[in-house]
């Protein structure tokens, strides 16, 4: 499994242009083959950060998501608008364990 939390800042202008090309990317890497969870999370306290929760079958199949069009069109268009480059931070899934399953 690969899993990983992408961490968004956006600068204050452009929340809402992002938020709506990110719920474009989220609609289409849902239907990924190997998507798990492709969650977009805003942090309550400051409305211009993100976290990109991303889960797939293999670190392959989070792989070939960057080689997706709506991925690309995606991270070229919202680059501009943060307030820094994005960081994405890969973890371990400890529960729930999907070896078992």
């Amino acid at each position: 499994m690969s899993l990983t939390m992408v961490h968004v800042h956006v600068k204050s202008g452009f929340m809402k242009d992002f938020i709506e090309a990110t719920k474009v990317n989220h609609e289409n890497s849902i239907q990924e083959p190997g998507n798990l969870r492709f969650d977009v999370i805003q942090d309550p306290t400051d409305e211009c950060k993100f976290i990109l929760y991303e889960a797939y079958i293999s670190d392959e199949a989070a792989s070939a998501h960057k080689e997706t069009s709506h991925y690309k069109v995606w991270r070229d268009t919202v680059a501009p608008w943060m307030e820094n480059p994005r960081q994405g931070v890969k973890y371990k899934m400890l529960c729930p364990d999907f070896k078992k399953a």
